[in-house]
């Protein structure tokens, strides 16, 4: 189950990359203002993609946790059909269903309005020590894909798997945003395709139902 989730966050973050330049689209227009030099945006995503990592790692080590207070077999069972739910969600976010997330992106923001003010130390970004901050605190922003890739994480079992599983994810985000405004336009139109978009979010899906009808197994292994 946890390749196939590593695939699934991955085809996730690529094929819903669109949501992501619509987030941090300022942002990107802000670092293309600071000169565009590719070393900005690599430093602000990979700042991104840490904070991502770091976050799945969290999740990770709290589901871990989770299995040792409330027992083994309870705790993982509602974990794995937590991520197998949101993986469900993930799907149908693909497929066109974008009130899946919605009431997730709700979720964070309180955080964000603390770390928010804090982006502003380092804008306009114009050198690689500003950027990758900036990219660290903006990794926090709220949003529904990546607490639904988050829940993976909340069932991986550790903090180095939970960490794994969001850097998938960050790693699939990383095409649309780090060529936006540069051939974004062509990628755009591939990841914008109804087609791709619907074999994606059937697939993805598809993980989700698929781990959904494996619990009867987990109940029996428990």
């Amino acid at each position: 189950m946890l390749s196939t989730s590593f695939f699934a966050l991955f085809l996730v973050g690529l094929l819903g990359g669109t949501h992501c330049v619509g987030m941090c689209g300022g942002i990107v227009g802000a670092l293309s203002m600071g000169g565009g030099r590719w070393s900005l945006h690599l430093a602000y995503n990979t700042g991104r993609i840490l904070s991502y990592g770091l976050a799945g790692a969290l999740a990770g080590a709290l589901g871990a946790a989770s299995l040792g207070l409330a027992g083994q077999t309870t705790a993982r069972l509602v974990l794995y059909v937590f991520a197998n739910l949101m993986l469900v969600a993930l799907g149908l976010y693909l497929l066109g269903v974008t009130g899946a997330l919605a009431l997730t992106e709700k979720a964070g923001q309180k955080l964000w309005r603390r770390i928010q003010p804090l982006t502003r130390r380092f804008l306009p970004a114009r050198t690689v020590a500003q950027a990758l901050p900036l990219g660290l605190l903006w990794g926090w922003l709220p949003c529904g894909l990546v607490y639904g890739a988050l829940a993976s994480a909340l069932s991986a079992g550790s903090a180095w798997h939970g960490a794994g599983l969001m850097l998938a994810f960050g790693l699939g985000t990383l095409p649309n945003l780090l060529l936006a405004g540069v051939v974004l336009g062509r990628f755009n139109h591939f990841v914008r395709n109804v087609w791709v978009r619907r074999i994606s979010g059937i697939l993805v899906l598809g993980f989700g139902v698929y781990g959904l009808f494996g619990v009867r197994h987990l109940l029996q292994g428990g």
